[in-house]
């Protein structure tokens, strides 16, 4: 069980990054009222709520997100070569959306996007067209972000740094950009730094974001496992809360969004060696009602048979 901790925590720290309420962590908490819509749009065009990536449309321009989260939430689609539309998600919103794209021929829009598709196959053009992006527009927050995100998985932190502040100073309040910039000072060994910025990140996003939470959640993670490996058993168990606490608020903000598949897994490993085995089953059947057609379904149902058999040996 431990090595699967590990492992999780370390994809998720390379899948995440373009990621990353309160409530107590329980499983009753962590299922929230959902609710699904269908965007309609161009094909191949991607979707985001509240700046978290919930996928791409088909080949018919149609996108099932199969839990929105709660509340009123702010949908953005952008498609290669149309300019990106963002719309507010009312609270009762559901059922089909359709968001309507125009073609664009502006060209830091367009290096931009380019940059956003290399992300995924090829990180040096992937700057590059970033680079391009705000050599064509010097206020462009986003691409400076992106920029970030892509120096910090090259190492190059100096940059990240430089580039993620950059992007605050154009656009003040970027949630998303202090949670990027609170990874980016957990990885330089700053943790309480950290914290507070990933706090900011929440502030600013007000309540909602997910990428802050499950930084937190990683931090309070780590910071458990070094204080079971030093002894101090104290120290572990309430790391281990902390970081429950603020991964299951990160899964309630995620609902059905694809870094949601990790993070739900990770919660429930932290569940299972704080001994919330009860817990960790409800979150588990919560996974596979969300996520059934997910490679990683038939892991998880073994981990339900795992827990079940351990609770029914005797004490």
């Amino acid at each position: 069980m431990w090595y699967r901790v590990q492992m999780l925590s370390e994809s998720l720290l390379s899948i995440t990054f373009a990621i990353l309420l309160s409530f107590s962590a329980t499983a009753q908490t962590i299922k929230p009222d959902l609710r699904s819509i269908t965007v309609i749009t161009e094909p191949n065009a991607i979707v985001w709520i509240d700046d978290m990536r919930f996928g791409t449309t088909d080949d018919k321009g149609r996108l099932r997100i199969a839990s929105v989260p709660p509340g009123i939430r702010s949908l953005r689609v952008r498609a290669q070569g149309f300019s990106e539309v963002r719309r507010s998600l009312p609270a009762t919103g559901k059922g089909d959306v359709t968001v309507a794209l125009t073609r664009t021929t502006d060209e830091a829009e367009l290096a931009y996007q380019a940059a956003e598709v290399a992300t995924a196959i090829d990180r040096e053009k992937a700057i590059a067209e970033y680079q391009r992006a705000v050599s064509l527009r010097a206020n462009f927050p986003a691409a400076h972000l992106g920029l970030a995100r892509m120096y910090s998985e090259t190492g190059d932190h100096e940059k990240a740094l430089k580039a993620v502040r950059t992007a605050k100073r154009l656009k003040p309040g970027y949630a998303e950009a202090s949670a990027v910039e609170a990874r980016l000072l957990k990885e330089t060994g700053g943790d309480d730094k950290a914290i507070a910025m990933f706090k900011r990140a929440i502030t600013e996003g007000h309540g909602f974001q997910p990428e802050a939470y499950t930084g937190l959640g990683l931090l309070y993670k780590d910071r458990a496992e070094e204080s079971g490996g030093g002894g101090d058993y104290d120290g572990e168990k309430t790391n281990y809360a902390e970081a429950a606490k603020n991964l299951g608020i990160a899964v309630k903000q995620l609902g059905s969004a694809p870094d949601a598949i990790v993070v739900m897994q990770l919660l429930g490993l932290i569940y299972e060696r704080q001994e919330k085995f009860t817990e960790a089953i409800r979150l588990y059947e919560e996974f596979l009602r969300l996520f059934p057609d997910s490679s990683e379904a038939g892991a998880v149902e073994s981990f339900i048979v795992q827990i079940k058999k351990q609770m029914a040996q005797p004490k």
